[in-house]
């Protein structure tokens, strides 16, 4: 028997009977469409976890204080600040270490003309922005001696100009922080929200001198040198490791912490980002083990349906025998339309969990991304279903006897 002419049985089979064929498609269907969505779903957060790790900076360590002790009593991580300008120097010194850059910062109200807006005020150097790899958007960034000169001049991120200055151009403007006027010298490219769902545009950048002396620091008199954290970028992504450990090694010996624990913490964005990556994909299987579970209870409809169509169907199958046809004939034509059951089912599945996917976005706001290798990979997934699940049922209908066969008419 001629392969089209098979196909042509499998299409007539499958359309005189469109309730059956109907049930046994819609197991196929939800286990598709669930495969789509969760792999649309998993990639899109990857995706996104790649674009944080590309917009917070390469190859970036921060250095935030740790845990310490003082005369018994012990403080929370980050209670006391350990870290100093000093300490940001030394780091930018170490050969593993590309740039530094110390930063202290604090929630404050800011005023511009008739308009204000409580926003964060970030005191660092121009190496931060090389760091996190930010441009200007228009203007400029602190010169070298606006830094050490304690200048009155700021840098604004993208959301912060919105809401002060709406339209206009905030370059040249006054703004006033804690009562201090200051220039606005530059606005930042924006950058979006971070992996910790931060707004990064929403930031008032200020010389870390002018911080320490006018602002944030002017309420701390204890050390006007005491950071909040530290920025540092090693030179490449290969020596990430070595600068994690040469950071450390340095700061032990400043801090006096041979002996005794840390005073500090090392992280990098990707460390930070690969623990939220792997919570993501503890997700993404868990889904993606019930789309499997899904496609296995569609491939049981079917093996199902198509017993059932073999006990229907065995006086057709035993002339077929009588007049010539051979029991591997009668096994493909089975097997034909079980993959095609499984074939159409997996195409109006992709289509299915497209729409999921989409609608996931719209109204959720959760990244997806619709790979085209993941489509061609479900519906093919659910044919080999359609072949796994279909060869019992074909062989049994391969097995009969014509004899027998013709006798249950």
């Amino acid at each position: 028997m001629r392969l089209v002419d098979m196909l042509r049985v499998a299409a007539q089979a499958l359309v005189e009977n469109p309730v059956r064929t109907l049930l046994t498609l819609l197991g196929v269907v939800i286990g598709v469409a669930c495969v789509v969505s969760m792999a649309a779903i998993g990639a899109g957060a990857q995706q996104r976890i790649t674009e944080e790790i590309g917009s917070f900076g390469a190859n970036v360590l921060i250095v935030n204080p740790g845990a310490t002790n003082k005369d018994g009593v012990s403080s929370a991580s980050g209670a006391r600040k350990s870290l100093t300008e000093a300490d940001a120097r030394a780091i930018g010194e170490l050969d593993t270490i590309r740039y530094a850059a110390p930063s202290d910062f604090g929630t404050v109200q800011i005023v511009a003309k008739d308009r204000n807006w409580s926003t964060t005020v970030n005191g660092t150097t121009t190496k931060h922005f090389a760091i996190r790899q930010w441009t200007i958007a228009s203007g400029r960034v602190f010169s070298g001696e606006e830094e050490t000169s304690a200048a009155k001049v700021a840098v604004i991120g993208a959301t912060a100009a919105e809401r002060l200055f709406g339209t206009d151009d905030p370059i040249g403007q006054i703004v006033r922080i804690l009562n201090t006027p200051f220039t606005v010298i530059g606005v930042m490219v924006p950058k979006g929200v971070s992996f910790d769902g931060q707004n990064q545009d929403d930031v008032v950048f200020v010389p870390i001198s002018a911080a320490a002396v006018r602002l944030i620091g002017g309420a701390n008199s204890v050390n006007h040198d005491a950071v909040a954290y530290i920025l540092a970028s090693a030179r490449s992504s290969d020596w990430m490791r070595y600068a994690v450990d040469d950071v450390k090694a340095l700061l032990r010996q400043r801090h006096d912490r041979e002996t005794r624990d840390d005073d500090f913490t090392v992280t990098t964005a990707s460390a930070a980002l690969a623990a939220q990556e792997s919570s993501t994909r503890t997700v993404a299987l868990l889904l993606g083990s019930v789309a499997l579970f899904s496609l296995i209870v569609g491939g049981i409809s079917i093996m199902n349906i198509m017993l059932v169509c073999v006990t229907e169907r065995t006086p057709e199958i035993g002339l077929r025998l009588a007049i010539g046809a051979r029991p591997r004939d009668i096994e493909r034509q089975f097997l034909i339309e079980a993959v095609a059951l499984s074939a159409i089912g997996g195409v109006f599945g992709v289509v299915l969990g497209v729409i999921a996917a989409v609608l996931v976005t719209r109204v959720l706001g959760w990244p997806v991304f619709i790979a085209p290798e993941m489509i061609a990979v479900s519906v093919g997934l659910a044919a080999a279903f359609g072949v796994a699940f279909g060869w019992y049922p074909a062989r049994r209908a391969a097995a009969l006897q014509p004899v027998e066969a013709l006798r249950s008419r």
